[in-house]
C-alpha cells in the first residue's frame, strides 16, 4: 500500500523501527506519528507510554499539550485579521496596545512580531513565578517588564512569550464582535478547519484523554495556573488562554491543520485563510540573520550559527545544508512549527508531504532537534 502512496514500504518502515528504538533507549516515552502525501494517509502509528511509569498507554484519540505549536494558531488568527482590514503587517503594535508604547517599543509592527525580530529580551515568563493561564494578567506584566535591547528589524531572536502573547491580544483587542481568545479560536479557526478535538485549555470534555506532559527537568522555569495544580499546572487549567504555549490537541486534528496549509488555505473545499498568506507563511524574511536563541550555544561549541529562517510566524526548512528538525533533505519550502522537546509538524510543498508527530516525555532542546530530523530524514528518504 505505501508504494500506492508514493513511499517505499520498507524504507517508510524504518521509521518505526527507529522510533522504537529510542523509546527502549529511553530518550522518550512514546507518541504518535502521522505521514500524508498528496493528501493521501501514507504512515499513522502510535507508539509506547505517556510517562515512564508505563502506567498508561498512549492511543489512537490521545490529547497532547502542543507548547509552541500553539503559535502556529495564532498566526492565522492574525492571517485572518490582515484579511479583514483589521492589521496589516506594518502596523505598529502600539496602536492596537497602547500601553506598550514608549521609545522603542513604538517602532515594533506585526511584522517584527511575526519574524521575532522585535529586539524585545528574549523570556521564558515575565515575571518570576506569577501565574500565565489568565491572559489579561500576561499582557499587563509584558506591557511593564518588556522593553526593547535594541530597534525592531536588527537581529532575530525566538521569543518563548512575548511576542505571540501580544500578538493574541491585537487579534482580540480588534475583534469586531468583542469576543474572548478562545472563542475566536474556536470560532474562526477550529471549527471551520474541522479540528473538533482541539481547544485553547484542556477543555471538559477532553480532560481524560489529555496526555499530561511530563518534562522530566528538561524546561527552565515553572508554569502555574490559577487552580494551583502543580509546579506546571497551566497545562491542566480548562479555562487557560495562553496565545503562545495554551493549546491541546490530537493527531488526527494536527493532520487536519498541516493538510489545510499544504493545500493553500483550504480543506474540504472550505477557505480559512488566504493562499497569499500561507505562500507568505514558507517565505524566509529574515535573510541570513542568525536566530540569536540558539546561536550563542552554537557558537560557544566554537561553530558558526546558521541563518535562522523564519517565515511568517512559521519556521522554514532553507537552502542551507545544516541540522533542521524539517530534515536535512526536506525541500527549501517546507515549512512549520514545533513545541518544546516533543510535538511538530511540517509541509513540504515541493513534494506534496505532510508530517505530524506528537511525542511524550520532554526532550531537550538539542536532542529534539536531533530526533526530528532523524525521523523527518526517514520520511524524506522513503518518499519515491
Amino acid at each position: 500500500m505505501h508504494g500506492e502512496m508514493g513511499f517505499d514500504e520498507t524504507r517508510l518502515g524504518f521509521l518505526t523501527e527507529a522510533v522504537e528504538r529510542d523509546i527502549a533507549a529511553g530518550l522518550y516515552f512514546g507518541g504518535i506519528i502521522s505521514v500524508r502525501r498528496g493528501g493521501r494517509p501514507a504512515y499513522h502509528r502510535v507508539f509506547g507510554h505517556s510517562s515512564e511509569s508505563k502506567d498508561r498507554a498512549v492511543e489512537d484519540d490521545s490529547v497532547f499539550s502542543l507548547f509552541s505549536v500553539t503559535k502556529a494558531f495564532t498566526n492565522i488568527l492574525v492571517y485572518q485579521a490582515i484579511e479583514r482590514g483589521l492589521m496589516t503587517l506594518t502596523t505598529p503594535l502600539c496602536q492596537i496596545i497602547p500601553e506598550f508604547s514608549g521609545g522603542l517599543r513604538d517602532r515594533i509592527t506585526i511584522f517584527h512580531l511575526l519574524t521575532h525580530s522585535t529586539g524585545l529580551p528574549t523570556m521564558f515568563e515575565a515575571r518570576p513565578g506569577m501565574y500565565i493561564d489568565r491572559m489579561e494578567e500576561v499582557i499587563a506584566a509584558i506591557c511593564e517588564v518588556a522593553l526593547p535591547l535594541e530597534p525592531a528589524g536588527e537581529r532575530v531572536s525566538y521569543a518563548p512569550l512575548f511576542n505571540h502573547a501580544l500578538l493574541g491580544e491585537a487579534v482580540r483587542r480588534l475583534d469586531r464582535r468583542g469576543r474572548s481568545y478562545r472563542d475566536i479560536m474556536r470560532e474562526d479557526l477550529f471549527e471551520p478547519t474541522g479540528m473538533l478535538d482541539t481547544s485553547m485549555g484542556v477543555r471538559r470534555d477532553l480532560k481524560d484523554r489529555h496526555l499530561f506532559p511530563e518534562f522530566r527537568g528538561n524546561y527552565p522555569i515553572k508554569h502555574l495556573g490559577h487552580s494551583d495544580l502543580g509546579p506546571n499546572g497551566a497545562f491542566a487549567e480548562e479555562h487557560a488562554e495562553m496565545p503562545w504555549v495554551g493549546c491541546v490537541s490530537t493527531s488526527k486534528d494536527m493532520m487536519r491543520f498541516t493538510e489545510m496549509l499544504r493545500q493553500g488555505g483550504v480543506i474540504e473545499g472550505r477557505r480559512v485563510v488566504s493562499q497569499a498568506l500561507v505562500r507568505a507563511a514558507g517565505t524566509i524574511w529574515t535573510g541570513d540573520k542568525p536566530n540569536e536563541f540558539y546561536a550563542s550555544g552554537i557558537r560557544a561549541a566554537g561553530g558558526i550559527a546558521p541563518p535562522g529562517n523564519i517565515g511568517l510566524g512559521f519556521s522554514v526548512r532553507g537552502p542551507q545544508m545544516g541540522v533542521s528538525m524539517f530534515g536535512s533533505l526536506a525541500s527549501p519550502g517546507t515549512f512549520g512549527a514545533h513545541g518544546a522537546g516533543t510535538t511538530l509538524f511540517w509541509v513540504d510543498p515541493e513534494r506534496d508531504i505532510s508530517f505530524v508527530g506528537l511525542m511524550t516525555g520532554l526532550m531537550k532542546t538539542v536532542d529534539n532537534l536531533w530526533r526530528w530530523q532523524k525521523l523527518s530524514d526517514i520520511v524524506l528518504t522513503a518518499a519515491i
